[in-house]
């Protein structure tokens, strides 16, 4: 496990209290440091304090060391340090620089609290102790303990770290280490306790900020988790409105080919069936009247297909309602239907007629215009009925013969091959919130009721 993982069970950096979003930044008494990795995701003030920080404890060791051994040349004599004492002086010197600069070649200022931090803490504690011992101007080397002890020490070692510090500056701003009567042990005791109750508040203090300082990478954490989600929910969005986007083209080509296929039926292939009725007659008969006037009957047929064809190509409304409402269409059409099938048919117009939506009288148009076409094929019907009623908020259109009828339940349900007729009523209808019913039986005729809502014309 590396080093800096073995500040709590099972790993993680420094018991939690290292910085970044498992610890607090770097600052003083108590506060651990960031490591590397959590360094750019702090804000950029908090980053620079914490490189101070880490500059700091690289150097000013060794800064507070050499003003300590310069103060300590000419004071040494009145310490009492004599010859042998200056030769242990120069050894702790040096020792101390060779523990500063191992710890400055091995990276422990940007590690964080770990157990080679704490090795260094207490070695270089000791390297102070005996040094302030001898002299007590040592004790701004002792010093930088006070700062230390959050970055070095494990979390359970920080408050005996900085208590063990106490204890040499204590004795050093009381005369020296040991205290040598009552009196200096009196001092030693008063200054040991201020020193342990500033400790304590600047570790309180620090504490708190430690806690704002995690407050603000845990926010910032947040706020990238939630940055992070909200990106993949607008790149979401955009994927599911490009789907739209291809299912509504999609649809959009299938409601198309569907009214393409319905207008085809409803006009071109009414308007053929037409035509090839008043040519068998044609070929039939040896009337050359009769002939002429049938043969005049199927051009028109085929002139008003060819138009109905080029406008549904281009979505119009049916040519019948130019200039015309929907109840003197319907009228003229159950009259050309008549006059073209020899078959009576009667329009009846009961309640107020209105000006509807243009897509509305199409719709009911063509209705009644594959209802005529119906009764013309396949009843064998000797009158036909047409009645358009207007109500309140409804219209409906009646299709009615006395024909041969059929059973609704047994008609084949609509193929590639064509039979839009029925189906292609309804469909119409349901496009307007409408509905088509059938009645009819065997031998009793067929009614085709639609119904739509009443919508007036803008």
């Amino acid at each position: 496990m590396d080093e800096r993982d073995q500040g709590k069970p099972g790993g993680g950096r420094g018991d939690g209290r290292a910085g970044g979003p498992g610890g607090r930044p770097a600052g003083g008494y108590g506060s651990g440091a960031v490591p590397d990795d959590d360094l750019a995701r702090l804000d950029p003030g908090t980053a620079e304090v914490e490189q101070r920080w880490r500059s700091f404890h690289r150097w000013s060791p060794y800064t507070l060391l050499a003003i300590s051994t310069v103060m300590s040349v000419p004071t040494n004599s009145a310490f009492g340090v004599g010859r042998a004492g200056w030769w242990t002086l120069v050894g702790l010197v040096a020792a101390a620089v060779v523990l500063e600069a191992v710890a400055l070649r091995i990276g422990l200022a940007r590690r964080g609290p770990s157990v080679a931090g704490s090795v260094y803490y207490w070695l270089r504690w000791a390297l102070a102790f005996c040094l302030a011992w001898l002299n007590p101007l040592y004790a701004f080397y002792a010093a930088i303990g006070y700062f230390g002890a959050g970055r070095f020490l494990l979390h359970r070692m920080v408050k005996p770290g900085l208590a063990a510090s106490a204890v040499i500056l204590a004795g050093s701003q009381a005369g020296g280490l040991p205290p040598q009567n009552t009196a200096q042990w009196a001092l030693f005791g008063a200054l040991l306790a201020v020193n342990l109750g500033l400790v304590a508040a600047m570790v309180h203090l620090d504490t708190k900020e430690g806690e704002r300082s995690l407050a603000q990478v845990a926010t910032i954490a947040e706020l990238e988790r939630t940055n992070r989600a909200l990106q993949d929910a607008l790149d979401e969005n955009a994927a599911l409105q490009a789907q739209l986007l291809v299912q509504a083209r999609e649809a959009g080509v299938s409601d198309e080919r569907r009214r393409l296929a319905a207008e085809i039926h409803d006009t071109i292939a009414q308007g053929l069936t037409g035509i090839i009725a008043q040519l068998q007659v044609v070929a039939s008969t040896p009337d050359q009247a009769q002939a002429r006037e049938h043969l005049d009957r199927a051009a028109d047929l085929a002139r008003h297909s060819l138009g109905e064809a080029r406008r549904s190509v281009h979505n119009l409304a049916p040519a019948a309602l130019d200039d015309a409402t929907l109840a003197e269409a319907l009228k003229k059409t159950v009259e050309d239907w008549s006059a073209r099938t020899g078959v009576r048919a009667d329009f009846t117009l009961t309640g107020t007629a209105e000006p509807l939506h243009e897509e509305i009288e199409a719709s009911l148009l063509r209705i009644a215009e594959e209802a005529l076409s119906n009764a013309a094929r396949h009843a064998a019907a000797t009158r036909v009925g047409v009645t358009l009623s207007f109500m309140a908020g409804e219209v409906t259109l009646d299709v009615r013969d006395d024909g041969r009828g059929f059973d609704p339940l047994s008609v084949p349900a609509r193929s590639g091959a064509g039979g839009f007729g029925l189906d292609g009523m309804r469909a119409r209808a349901e496009r307007l919130a409408g509905g088509v019913t059938v009645e009819s039986e065997e031998g009793g005729g067929t009614a085709i009721s639609a119904r739509v809502p009443l919508v007036r014309h803008d």
